[in-house]
């Protein structure tokens, strides 16, 4: 039986190895990149808007930052301070531009404008931007909403909806610690 199998098995082996192999599927025939949600909007017709953050939830963080259409989003700068020191923050964007209830609970849920849509209980971590306090807990924002639009009332244009700064202590991890509305400036 040894003697068969260092026999055979060379031979299988060579066969399987010369064996031809599947063609590839052509370019045309792989999947198509995943189309945008119907009636989103390439631009906007704002120029630049604004969101003035005030303090929530017994909070001292506060800001302005300024929102600036830019190809595929729109660009978010400014800076926010009383943030907790050396700490990382999540800046959302909210379905309402309501902050005010005590908590911000009146900026509704968390807003995708990719989707066009609000994300009620979704995690979207990667979708989330962090802004990081430094030793002062000041933080300098420079980051991109991507998906979003300013103005003109398409499903993913976020003029009139807040701009929401969570928390980033054990305590208040998930608590919105300051809100603004985006307002259009020109």
């Amino acid at each position: 039986m040894r003697r068969l199998l260092t026999a055979v098995l060379p031979l299988a082996l060579a066969a399987c190895a010369s064996a031809p192999r599947p063609p590839a599927s052509p370019p045309a025939a792989r999947a198509p990149a995943a189309a945008p949600a119907p009636g989103l909007a390439a631009v906007g017709t704002a120029q630049e808007a604004a969101a003035a953050l005030a303090s929530a939830s017994g909070s001292l963080v506060s800001g302005r930052v300024t929102l600036l259409p830019v190809e595929g989003g729109v660009r978010v700068s400014g800076e926010i301070g009383g943030l907790v020191r050396n700490g990382a923050h999540g800046l959302e964007v909210h379905e309402r531009g309501d902050c005010s209830a005590a908590d911000a609970s009146s900026a509704g849920a968390y807003f995708d404008p990719a989707a066009g849509a609000e994300q009620r209980g979704v995690v979207v971590g990667g979708n989330r931007d962090r802004i990081v306090a430094d030793a002062e807990g000041v933080a300098r924002v420079d980051l991109r909403i991507p998906g979003a639009v300013l103005g003109g009332g398409a499903p993913n244009d976020i003029a009139g909806r807040a701009l929401v700064v969570m928390g980033a202590t054990p305590g208040a991890f998930g608590a919105r610690v300051a809100c603004g509305p985006i307002r259009v400036t020109r």
